[in-house]
């Protein structure tokens, strides 16, 4: 089942990334007078003054283009954007620096959708479930009473089959009494087969009703018995520990922590991006920005597409190959072409970047965990 929240958030997160972009708009028919936002003179489909087009759309078809526009931006900009990000992404860079931004989305807006977009993608497998020990139970008492509701039937049905039998007058009735027990015996032992089941799986399963030897029951002992504990004490390990006794809750907080607080990659990147042009100028830290946000927008982009492809059990050897080398293939690629630089500058720069990731992973790793169990 969809996780709503995840739903809600691709929604807010589309509407969130289209207010960022500046307003492409349909006009409609040329306008002569003043703008109604700023009251300059207009002559024209948009004003020159503000950039707001002249002719005011008060329609419902309007107002449901543009909500699907903020969901999915939906207009040329995407198709020449996506197709560019995947295979120039170097072109795609430079020319949103060098102020050819027109007929591309923005890096910032086309980042927020996206990683909302992985998120409601991801969020198919369901949210967080409770163990199912209570619903065990209750599974276990509802076959019980079946089972006895069953065999008060049979009785009934033999002790019927048995008048009739002893009976002359209620001979009548024999054929239909025989043919009652059979169908009650045969409901019986089907109850009695569900019922037996039931205590089966009951009796292999753990009294949280997390499943024998899976990592959750491996993870929530090794919290509980004291092989994992706090060495400092403090109330934070104390509280990350206590989180910890509920894996699968756990892992839902920090799912959707890192669905938050992804902006975080953001920040946490452009330095290290920055220290890899350190010597060389014209380069801005804006210059930085726009390549992380891109480049972190592809990553989500293949993050979607490897973890829907590998659901497929034939592809798992191509998805592997894809998530080993197409990230550094697409570092390298987008390096030598925003930077300009050759293939061994480019080359050097991406095996340092790859390590560069690695850090940025582990601090952003301790800022979800910090941030999604340590309160």
């Amino acid at each position: 089942m969809v996780d709503l929240d995840a739903a809600g958030g691709a929604v807010s997160g589309g509407l969130v990334a289209g207010a960022l972009e500046k307003p492409e708009g349909k006009a409609g028919a040329a306008h002569d007078g003043t703008c109604s936002d700023c009251g300059h003179a207009v002559s024209g489909n948009f004003c020159a003054n503000c950039g707001q087009p002249t002719h005011v759309h008060r329609t419902l078809l309007h107002l449901g283009e543009e909500l699907l526009h903020g969901v999915m931006h939906f207009d040329g900009r995407v198709w020449r954007t996506v197709p560019l990000l995947v295979t120039n992404p170097g072109r795609l860079t430079r020319e949103w620096v060098a102020g050819k931004r027109a007929r591309y989305v923005s890096p910032l807006g086309l980042f927020l959708f996206t990683i909302f977009l992985m998120f409601f993608v991801l969020s198919f497998g369901g949210g967080y479930k409770a163990p199912n020990g209570g619903a065990l139970s209750t599974s276990l008492s509802t076959a019980e009473d079946v089972v006895a509701k069953t065999r008060q039937q049979v009785a009934e049905a033999r002790a019927e089959l048995a008048t009739a039998e002893s009976d002359p007058a209620a001979r009548a009735g024999l054929t239909e009494a025989r043919q009652r027990l059979e169908i009650t015996s045969d409901g019986l032992k089907q109850a009695q087969a569900k019922l037996d089941e039931l205590k089966s799986t009951k009796a292999s399963t753990r009294p949280d009703g997390l499943q024998p030897g899976s990592w959750q029951a491996q993870l929530r002992d090794a919290t509980t018995s004291g092989k994992i504990k706090s060495t400092t004490g403090g109330e934070f390990s104390q509280t990350v520990l206590k989180k910890l006794a509920n894996p699968d809750l756990a892992l839902y907080k920090l799912q959707q922590t890192t669905y938050k607080f992804s902006f975080l990659l953001v920040p946490l990147s452009i330095p290290f991006v920055a220290l890899l042009f350190l010597w060389k100028r014209g380069f801005t830290l804006y210059d930085h920005g726009v390549f992380v946000l891109y480049s972190l927008t592809f990553m989500a982009m293949l993050s979607m597409a490897l973890g829907l492809l590998g659901k497929v059990s034939w592809l798992s050897g191509p998805v592997a190959l894809a998530a080993v080398f197409a990230p550094p293939a697409h570092m390298f690629a987008q390096l030598k072409g925003a930077y300009g630089l050759s293939v061994f500058s480019a080359l050097w720069r991406t095996v340092l970047l790859l390590l560069f990731c690695l850090i940025v992973l582990s601090l952003f790793l301790v800022a979800i965990i910090y941030l999604g169990l340590g309160h």
